[in-house]
């Protein structure tokens, strides 16, 4: 089996000069590295994982935590985030805190501690500032998406605007009975996504003078079902239905549409809908939509920490604060139209 001291060979360079071109350090020319890693092909050598830890203090391993793994949003993050980290060499550990409180504390004070990972994903996930500061003495930077973290980097959708952008484009089509299939505020996701978009709803109707009715603000669980099932409630109400409905999700729009369908009214001549997200499903049922490409934050964030664990001042400033809003637009499809005099 060739060692390293082969490809330096090989190469024509020292040890040292493999060693900095194959564990990604910079101080490498361009010529060289290419060298190296031509020789290193050519030889079928693999650098020592321990033996990188060992010299460098560095696992090449991302920690993501998420709160669960089974929907849209999450799925999309975690598909994102490790083809990103896999192209550049790094592995991905996985901690789901589906199993409650006592499992995200044993994640935050134990197993994210452990010499097992260089850096912290978290997706709609809030540390406390003492495990930031855990994190921050151990020299582990910590991204998160979804909110806005104190003492840390952060990239966020600006819901309340994307819930308020939605309902204006309903307003701007002359709607004036528009409901909200808003989100259940869950226990494990550690920000008021739900509450902020069903604020920007509200803040869009007070402003063009309309009413607000409590029966025409439901909360679903983001899913196909809810959106189903509380739609087909909204619009088979013969005396206060909407003719316009903004779903905190495209999930949930979705499930609208095709309780429009049962009922026998059409999309969007009696009924406009309207969602958030861009889901990969959206184009096929032409849903209007406020876009927040879910699978560019997470690409973004990985490359985030990665540029943090190649700064040689690392030490000075691994977490701070510093906010990212991810922009988003308005897409518009078919689900939407003028309403109907």
């Amino acid at each position: 089996m060739a060692g390293i001291e082969d490809v330096a060979k090989l190469a024509g360079v020292s040890t040292a000069t493999v060693s900095r071109a194959l564990s990604g350090k910079d101080h490498v020319s361009a010529k060289a590295r290419a060298a190296v890693e031509a020789a290193a092909a050519e030889l079928g050598y693999v650098v020592s994982h321990s033996a990188y830890t060992l010299a460098t203090g560095r696992n090449r391993n991302i920690g993501v935590v998420m709160p669960q793994v089974d929907r849209w949003f999450f799925s999309t993050i975690l598909e994102a985030a490790e083809k990103e980290l896999i192209s550049q060499g790094y592995d991905l550990t996985l901690y789901n805190l589906r199993g409650g409180e006592n499992h995200r504390t044993q994640v935050f004070q134990e197993f994210l501690m452990r010499g097992r990972v260089d850096a912290v994903l978290a997706v709609a996930i809030q540390p406390t500032q003492d495990e930031i500061l855990a994190l921050d003495r151990l020299g582990k930077p910590i991204v998160g998406i979804g909110g806005i973290i104190p003492g840390a980097r952060t990239i966020e959708m600006d819901d309340f605007a994307a819930g308020k952008l939605a309902t204006e484009h309903l307003i701007s089509l002359g709607h004036t009975r528009i409901a909200n299939i808003s989100g259940e505020v869950f226990t494990n996701w550690e920000f008021n996504q739900p509450g902020l978009r069903r604020a920007g709803y509200l803040d869009a109707l007070k402003s063009a003078g309309l009413e607000s009715k409590k029966a025409w603000q439901l909360m679903g669980d983001y899913t196909i079902q809810s959106g189903y099932k509380l739609a087909k409630q909204l619009l088979g109400d013969p005396r206060n239905a909407p003719t316009a409905l903004f779903c905190n999700s495209d999930e949930m729009a979705i499930g609208a549409i095709l309780a429009a369908k049962d009922l026998g009214l059409r999309v969007p001549q009696d009924v406009s809908m309207i969602g958030i997200d861009d889901h990969d499903l959206a184009e096929f049922f032409g849903i209007t939509t406020i876009t927040q490409t879910v699978s560019d934050q997470a690409t973004f964030a990985v490359k985030t920490i990665l540029e943090l664990l190649s700064d040689p001042e690392l030490g000075s400033h691994v977490n701070v604060d510093e906010n990212t809003v991810w922009p988003s637009e308005l897409i518009v499809r078919s689900s939407t139209a003028r309403v109907n005099s």
